[in-house]
């Protein structure tokens, strides 16, 4: 080897530890792809987990209300006197009378295909009652949930802008007054005040119910309005102040960042400052409770709706415990629980389009 050919091999050498990397598409793609691939990776898990989640909430919905002290078939019977061949004949309709075990695998097997069995106080499948019950707690959570997401947010925003203002501390204050009080025992108070009438103050709206049931057209749309009036209020009260309690916790911790202060020294407005910069930065924990309270949307409230005879899903949960109509609970509460996971899930899935610090 001469010493003319060194300098090339040093150049060579030098190219291949410390050059740049190959120009091409496949390099540009590089880096996408890997960030592609590690998001599906992480939204894999996130399904995995959920699967394992919506399986021990079927393994815990069948056990867990079997260990209530109470026989359903004497239950069914309303305390009328039936003899023993009676009783027993009922558990075998049921499939009462089946080991446990059996039981369990039977009841497994035909809720993964959706069937849930069929309720004992109103022999019809379990599907149905679910069904005919989800539109009146869909119109009542619905309504609520954005009136009360939008509300929180939007107080949120301006009384942790304006912290230690006097707005400031009665909008605080006022919010954890109402997160402290029971959903229940308010809708208990408003039915007092505002449907019995209390003093100067005349019954003004329903006790409870979706209807009246006389109305048509347009005037049973606003008399289904009209119902909705007080347990909205008891839902939106309650939802709004610990909305609000989020996004002002949240953007307190933003506050203080330099990156706002960066933008004022550019000359933004402190409007812009805040609802371009401010906001979108602080709303990730505000974004977990929205979907958390999502999955509440068809969950229902039972109490709510237990109170103002909502008939919605959570009164007809209220229903079936009091027997208890085992295929009805279980069925319900799995579906209860499959949208809370579900809108868990769906949160974690985003979350990484919001932050992508959050999927590494």
């Amino acid at each position: 080897m001469t010493a003319d050919s060194t300098p090339a091999l040093v150049q060579v050498a030098d190219a291949d530890t410390e050059g740049p990397a190959p120009a091409g598409p496949s390099a540009a793609r590089g880096p996408r792809a890997r960030n592609t691939k590690a998001y599906l990776q992480y939204v894999a898990a996130k399904i995995a987990g959920a699967a394992v989640s919506l399986f021990a909430v079927l393994v815990t919905s069948f056990f867990l209300f079997r260990l209530i002290p109470s026989d359903p078939v004497k239950q069914m019977t309303g305390g009328r006197p039936v003899s023993q061949e009676q009783l027993d004949s009922l558990r075998r309709e049921f499939g009462l009378d089946q080991p446990m075990w059996q039981q369990f695998t039977t009841y497994v097997g035909d809720a993964l295909t959706g069937d849930f069995g069929t309720s004992f106080q109103f022999h019809a499948p379990v599907i149905d009652k679910i069904t005919e019950a989800l539109p009146a707690t869909l119109l009542l959570t619905g309504t609520s949930y954005v009136l009360y997401t939008a509300l929180g947010i939007w107080l949120g925003t301006r009384t942790a802008w304006r912290n230690g203002s006097a707005s400031d501390r009665f909008n605080t204050a006022f919010a954890l007054t109402l997160y402290s009080v029971p959903a229940f025992w308010l809708g208990l108070l408003l039915i007092i005040v505002f449907s019995v009438g209390i003093g100067p103050i005349p019954g003004m709206f329903p006790t409870g119910g979706l209807e009246s049931g006389n109305e048509t057209g347009f005037a049973y749309v606003l008399d289904v309005a009209h119902h909705l009036v007080l347990p909205v209020i008891t839902l939106v009260a309650v939802g709004y102040a610990q909305t609000l309690l989020v996004t002002r916790s949240s953007l307190l911790d933003e506050m203080g960042s330099d990156y706002l202060t960066t933008a004022r020294a550019k000359g933004l407005r402190d409007d812009v400052v805040r609802r371009k910069h401010a906001v979108p930065n602080a709303m990730l924990p505000t974004f977990t409770l929205m979907f958390v309270n999502l999955g509440h949307v068809v969950a229902g409230q039972i109490l709510v709706e237990t109170v103002f005879s909502w008939p919605g899903l959570g009164g007809l949960f209220y229903e079936g415990l009091s027997v208890p109509d085992l295929p009805l609970v279980q069925g319900l509460f799995f579906v209860f629980a499959t949208a809370v996971i579900l809108a868990n899930t769906l949160a974690d899935v985003l979350y990484p389009l919001l932050d992508p610090r959050v999927g590494r």
